[in-house]
């Protein structure tokens, strides 16, 4: 068992959940690498260890209860407790009229950005509050469509302006317990699902156009950030976002 900090990243395979993952490894958190595919996390796990720092990979399918709760209780019987979770899993649906979406596509989205994302809330309350020292610190990846939304996103921006939803009730509700809950919303960080940005896509006022991206690893410098505060002082909402990305002001 390790003495090391304990953190959970969800979705920590690729992109935000990869930088995010390496950047608490490296500054000395023993990581949990939860996803649907296990290739990816080996992979990252790998990179961790060859980087020096400590990370263990663990199949989990945040829709699911029972695959969460084992995914905690994994991360209890090896590093002794939960300090982190970067409730960081999400998807997407295709970028069509919202008249067009399917049921299936709807509740897909919500199943993993909202319900898979209480499910990890809800276990990491059950585990942080019953740890001693009790507390902990749960950080939830919302996005800039949180606060705006993108042409033909309803299911993402309605379930990521739940996330703040879900974070709000969390920091009330964790105070007791010593949980700290805030939320990051990332604009524009460089990743698969960006790499369309640089080429054209959708603004509000109907034209196609590039749009500008950061390094996503000054993400990952930002949920260490937050994670790294004493539990009496709270980051509850961060923006971290490309500068020039079209995001304040109209277009």
């Amino acid at each position: 068992m390790s003495n090391a900090k304990s953190a959970i990243v969800t979705g920590a395979g690729t992109g935000v959940g990869k930088a995010a993952a390496k950047a608490l490894a490296a500054a000395g958190y023993a990581v949990v690498l939860a996803g649907r595919r296990v290739a990816p996390l080996d992979e990252t796990a790998a990179e961790i260890a060859a980087a020096g720092g400590t990370a263990m990979a663990m199949a989990c399918d945040v829709t699911d209860s029972a695959s969460v709760q084992a995914l905690f209780a994994k991360t209890v019987e090896t590093y002794g407790r939960v300090d982190v979770l970067f409730n960081n899993a999400g998807t997407g649906a295709p970028p069509i009229p919202l008249e067009d979406l399917t049921d299936d596509q709807w509740k897909a989205v919500v199943d993993v950005n909202l319900t898979g994302m209480f499910l990890c809330l809800r276990e990491a309350f059950r585990v942080m509050k019953a740890q001693d020292p009790r507390g902990g610190r749960i950080i939830n990846n919302g996005s800039i469509s949180a606060h705006t939304p993108r042409p033909n996103s309803i299911p993402y921006t309605a379930t990521k302006h739940a996330v703040t939803g879900l974070t709000k009730s969390a920091a009330l509700d964790g105070r007791k317990y010593d949980i700290a809950c805030g939320q990051i919303d990332i604009g524009n960080a460089a990743s698969a699902m960006t790499e369309a940005m640089l080429a054209g896509v959708p603004q509000a006022n109907g034209e196609l156009a590039p749009e500008p991206v950061m390094d996503v690893d000054r993400v990952g410098d930002a949920v260490v950030h937050m994670a790294g505060l004493p539990l009496d002082a709270n980051i509850l909402t961060m923006t971290i976002m490309a500068t020039r990305m079209p995001f304040v002001g109209r277009g």
